[in-house]
C-alpha cells in the first residue's frame, strides 16, 4: 500500500496544527509564526513543549501513525503556551513545561488506546493543576504585563477583533495572529475554517444573549471555544451545521456556568460541548433513528 512520505518535521509541526484538529504541517508552521509574531517567548515555549511531547512518544515507542499525525504534540503545545501566558517564565515554569508536556503525552496515549475522544482535556487538567499549585501551594508571580488585562484593553469591542476567536485558541490576543490562524486552517480545510468563523460569530451572539458578557466577549471567551466546536463538527452535509449549532450552544452554557463560579475556563467548554453533542449524535440519534443516514 502506498503511503504519504513522512518528513522529520511532520510530527512536530502537525502536533501544533492539531490544536485546531488539522493534520497539516504547513498549518502548524503558520500557527507557530502567528504565535511568534505576537509573543516570541510563547513561541519558544510552544517549540519546547511540542518537542518534549512528541519525543516522549517516540522514546516510549507509541503508535507511529499517531506520532506522525501530531497527536502527541498539541496538548503539550497548549500547556507550554498556557504556562508562559499565566506565569512569569521562571526556571520552575520551564521545568514544569518539560515535565507536563511529557505527562500530557502519557495521558493522550492512554486515551487513544481506550478510544476516548479526549481532545484538549489533558491540557485542561494539567493547566488547572498548575494554576492551583503555582497560586496556592508554591506561588509564582503572574505573567507581567498581565495577560488578561492586555486582552481586555486590546481594542474596543467589535465583531472583527473578537468575533474571529481563532487567535485566543492558542492564547494570542493579537488580531494579526488570529488572521494568520484562520488562514492556516483555511489552507488545510476551507470547510473547517469557514465553520470555525461561523462558530466564533455565533458564540458572540450567545454571549450577548446571556447578557452582561461584553468584557468576556472582548477576552474571546465566547468565541475561541466556539471555533473549536465548529471545526470538530464541520463537514459537507447539512446535518453538520446543526451539530455545530448544538455544540456551540452547549459550550456557551458551560462557559457561562464556569464564569459565574469563577472557574478557569480554558478550553473545557469546547470539550464539554463536544462530548455532549457526540452523545446526541452517536447515541440518541442512532437509537431513535437507526435507519436514517444522518451522519
Amino acid at each position: 500500500m502506498k503511503t504519504d512520505k513522512v518528513y522529520f518535521w511532520d510530527p512536530y509541526l502537525k502536533g501544533i496544527g492539531q490544536i485546531m484538529l488539522q493534520n497539516n504541517a504547513l498549518t502548524g508552521l503558520l500557527f507557530l509564526i502567528g504565535i511568534l509574531i505576537n509573543s516570541p517567548l510563547m513561541a519558544v515555549a510552544a517549540v519546547v513543549a511540542v518537542l518534549v511531547g512528541t519525543l516522549t512518544a517516540k522514546v516510549l515507542k507509541f503508535n507511529e501513525d499517531n506520532i506522525n499525525s501530531g497527536l502527541y504534540g498539541f496538548n503539550a503545545t497548549l500547556v507550554g503556551v498556557a504556562l508562559i501566558a499565566f506565569f512569569e517564565p521562571t526556571i520552575t515554569i520551564w521545568i514544569s513545561i518539560i515535565v507536563l508536556s511529557a505527562v500530557s503525552t502519557l495521558i493522550m496515549n492512554f486515551c487513544l488506546e481506550k478510544k476516548i475522544p479526549v481532545f484538549t482535556f489533558p491540557f485542561i487538567v494539567l493547566t488547572w493543576i498548575s494554576l492551583y499549585v503555582f497560586h496556592s501551594v508554591a506561588p509564582i508571580p503572574d505573567a507581567a504585563p498581565d495577560y488578561l488585562e492586555e486582552l481586555i484593553h486590546y481594542h474596543p469591542f467589535s465583531l472583527l477583533d473578537y468575533g474571529l476567536g481563532f487567535g485566543e485558541v492558542i492564547f494570542q490576543g493579537s488580531l494579526i495572529s488570529g488572521v494568520i490562524f484562520f488562514i492556516a486552517v483555511y489552507m488545510s480545510s476551507p470547510t473547517a475554517a469557514l465553520y470555525g468563523l461561523f462558530g466564533a460569530l455565533f458564540g458572540v451572539i450567545v454571549a450577548i444573549l446571556l447578557k452582561d458578557r461584553i468584557e468576556d466577549v472582548k477576552l474571546g471567551m465566547f468565541s475561541f471555544n466556539a471555533v473549536l466546536c465548529a471545526i470538530v463538527f464541520s463537514g459537507p452535509k447539512k446535518i453538520n451545521g446543526l451539530y455545530v449549532v448544538i455544540a456551540v450552544l452547549l459550550s456557551g452554557i458551560t462557559e457561562e456556568i464556569m464564569l459565574r463560579l469563577d472557574l478557569p475556563v480554558l478550553t473545557f467548554p469546547f470539550v464539554m460541548g463536544t462530548w455532549l453533542t457526540l452523545v446526541i449524535k452517536d447515541v440518541l440519534v442512532k437509537r431513535f433513528y437507526p435507519s436514517t443516514n444522518i451522519e
